[in-house]
């Protein structure tokens, strides 16, 4: 019998509405082998997620989601089967955590130029435990009436390049991929089609980049392919997952994209010839 996993998705210890009994609960309920939790800048999910696992069968890939800052567009590197207990990389993430909650205050205060009002705090109560970031925003925008949705909310505002928009700490994208990969973790480029740049997949590569996204609930089936053909191109692993958010994003998407198992195995098997190397 196939197993099948997904590979993109978030607790509310980032931007996600469900807990980590919610995510394990929705995973047994669509039939889900496995499941990689890979919250922004944060790593707090995944034990409580591995607990409920081994109780229910089902496994978890230790992930995380960095963001990488371009001049024309911003890229997200997951990280999978990364040695999260490592203590200098939680402490880098736990500065990423205070830049985040720094760039809040900024957004809030440009967003009041457009007449939308709120406090920070209005976001980090929609934040909870977990890392703030902008969909904590946009939610937040929703309740005061001035948005209709939480799209316009990017489109207009606080999307990359928008006017309210805020940077995140600095991320090189050579950086981002050297943390994944000290930590023993293999780097793979989330969403490309969501980058709207594909110029920038063979910069990742000669850092070190190992994997892409080619399935998610993002792209089409026509994207799906261009990024297989990008992946054989380039020898890039390919991966998929549903990224998702819990209700954040108006739906539960988790399981709407599922990859056969065999590709845990070639990401194992990556993760294992990384930490050689780093040995």
């Amino acid at each position: 019998m196939t197993r099948y996993a997904d590979l993109h998705v978030h607790t509310f210890y980032s931007d996600s509405t469900f807990s980590p009994e919610e995510v394990m609960a929705c995973a047994k309920d669509k039939g889900l082998d496995a499941i990689a939790i890979c919250d922004h800048d944060s790593i707090d999910g995944i034990e409580p997620c591995q607990k409920i696992g081994r109780e229910l069968g089902i496994e978890i890939i230790a992930g995380i989601e960095l963001t990488v800052e371009k001049t024309d567009t911003e890229a997200h590197i997951l990280g999978y089967v990364i040695d999260w207990k490592v203590d200098w990389f939680q402490n880098r993430l736990k500065e990423l955590q205070a830049a985040r909650v720094d760039r809040i205050y900024k957004m809030v205060e440009r967003l009041k130029g457009f007449h939308i009002q709120m406090e920070p705090n209005d976001v980090f109560e929609l934040a909870g435990k977990g890392s703030v970031g902008r969909l904590h925003l946009a939610q937040a925008m929703l309740r005061t009436g001035r948005i209709k949705n939480l799209k316009e909310a990017f489109d207009r505002y606080i999307g990359f390049g928008k006017p309210c928009y805020v940077p995140n700490m600095y991320f090189s994208s050579k950086e981002a991929i050297d943390i994944i990969r000290n930590v023993g973790g293999v780097p793979v480029l989330a969403h490309p089609d969501v980058m709207g740049n594909d110029a920038y997949i063979q910069e990742f590569i000669e850092y070190g980049l190992r994997g892409i996204e080619v399935y998610h609930t993002d792209h089409k089936p026509h994207v799906a392919r261009h990024y297989e053909e990008i992946a054989k191109r380039f020898d890039l692993i390919v991966t998929g997952g549903s990224d998702c958010h819990g209700l954040g994003k108006g739906r539960v998407l988790m399981g709407g994209v599922r990859v056969p198992y065999e590709l845990v195995e070639k990401l194992k098997n990556e993760a294992r010839k990384i930490a050689n190397d780093h040995r």
